[in-house]
């Protein structure tokens, strides 16, 4: 563990799966915008089991840049896997995770963690993607999956459930002990920042289309989301508290004794 003196503002983990067209792009774009701001950015680069040259490029970027730390995955497990392997490499002070798609501008990144670190740290910061450059029939799926979550759900207050980055204080991380490994890992987060009453700190931004690269959610996918959110409700209240390190959780007594029903 570092010393705070020493100790990264931001630690993002970004979990690349065959990105070779956009990772590099993106990384620059994010740590050109927090040095402008002065703000001390780690960026966790996760090779996610690609098959392209997305590994070749991270590994390169980290030679030449010490805020860049490469984190490889043999084989890919999931979307979820490469962020909580990435976890497991960050510093920083607070911990977030972002697509490497760069559909969020790195600015609006910056101003997410702005907002953030001047609450009293009881957030989970996220963005909402309010202007979204899809195709008709992606919004009707995102906007059905946000009510079903918010059915489910009724007492945790975002619409955009799947917005990214999501940024938190390391110790609520830890906390957390977030475990899924694929797609619901976005979901599981906001879950838990409710039960533990961290208050969801939203951003709208403008969510641009892919320029390279191609998505990986397939129509399966978004069948997925919707099943396993359903288990993950069914499933009750216990199972994923006890989920949670509740023998490290911070002695801060913020925790809601309303946990969320």
């Amino acid at each position: 563990m570092k010393p705070d003196a020493v100790r990264p503002d931001l630690s993002l983990v970004i979990p690349c799966y065959n990105e070779e067209e956009v990772v590099a792009y993106t990384i620059g774009k994010l740590l050109e915008a927090f040095k402008g701001a002065n703000i001390h950015l780690e960026i966790v680069a996760v090779d996610n089991g690609s098959t392209d040259q997305t590994g070749e490029i991270i590994n390169r970027l980290a030679t030449t840049d010490s805020r860049i730390i490469p984190v490889q995955v043999a084989v890919n497990e999931g979307y979820g896997n490469g962020i909580l392997r990435g976890f497991r490499s960050a510093a920083g002070q607070w911990v977030g995770s972002i697509p490497a798609d760069g559909q969020v501008d790195a600015e609006d990144v910056l101003r997410l963690f702005e907002a953030a670190r001047v609450t009293n740290g009881l957030v989970l910061a996220k963005v909402r993607r309010r202007f979204r450059m899809d195709g008709l029939l992606r919004k009707a799926v995102s906007i059905s999956y946000n009510f079903f979550f918010r059915a489910l759900w009724p007492g945790i207050r975002t619409l955009d459930v799947n917005g990214s980055p999501k940024i938190v204080r390391r110790e609520w991380l830890e906390v957390m002990n977030v475990q899924s490994k694929g797609w619901l890992l976005d979901p599981e987060m906001v879950v838990k920042a409710g039960y533990l009453g961290l208050r969801i700190l939203e951003l709208n931004v403008f969510a641009r289309m892919r320029g390279t690269g191609l998505s990986h959610v397939r129509a399966g996918t978004c069948w997925e989301f919707f099943r396993d959110l359903l288990m993950m409700r069914l499933s009750g209240k216990r199972r994923v508290i006890a989920g949670m390190n509740t023998a490290s959780q911070p002695s801060t007594g913020t925790r809601a004794e309303h946990l969320i029903r």
